[in-house]
């Protein structure tokens, strides 16, 4: 019971958050009448057309920002249930390494798109709300740009933990980081053109 209030708990309060946060009580006008007055005072000249466009983009990057977080505590939660878990410089000293698995990425993404797309489903029944497919891309694309971050940060820090190993090496990881980001990022790109 312990296992599933430390890392199942949190993952069901925040799908909590994100139907709550699905409700009349945020649509579009009630955000934009919480929004506009700061915004009009931080920037007193700003024509009604920008003020739009700012209410969308904040109203966009926090479905993005709700899905990121969820993609996150589903991957704390199904990698702990998954087998122990071991810190990183634990499996270093063992020569096992399992900070990542794509089997484990692609069933977190999964969750997150079906999550999505039933949060959408369910404001079909809400009178001020309209589904829409585009808000299910955007929350699926704020999960896997926490997946990616945590891909990165895991990268960075195996190599940044190998290198504290050996003392030759110092000062090459976060070059070597990035090296690795461009040439992963090459090889997405000449698949796609394939």
């Amino acid at each position: 019971m312990k296992e599933f209030l430390k890392y199942w708990l949190p993952v069901l309060l925040w799908i909590l958050v994100i139907f709550f946060a699905s409700q009349d009580a945020q649509s579009s006008e009630h955000s934009r009448s919480l929004l506009e007055p700061p915004l009009r005072w931080l920037f007193p000249h700003l024509e009604q057309g920008q003020f739009d466009v700012a209410h969308h983009l904040l109203r966009k990057g926090a479905h993005l920002t709700e899905f990121a977080v969820l993609s996150l505590l589903l991957w704390r939660a199904i990698r702990h249930t998954h087998g122990k878990r071991q810190t990183v410089e634990m499996q270093l000293s063992q020569g096992v390494l399992d900070y990542w698995r794509w089997d484990r990425a692609g069933l977190v993404l999964s969750i997150v798109f079906l999550y999505a797309a039933t949060d959408e489903f369910h404001q079909i029944f809400i009178p001020t709300r309209d589904p829409n497919l585009r808000d299910v891309c955007i929350d699926t694309c704020g999960g896997a740009a926490a997946l990616l971050t945590l891909w990165i940060f895991g990268r960075w820090r195996i190599k940044r933990l190998n290198c504290s190993m050996h003392s030759a090496c110092r000062g090459q990881t976060v070059r070597d980081l990035f090296t690795e980001i461009r040439v992963f990022i090459n090889k997405v790109s000449a698949e796609r053109v394939k």
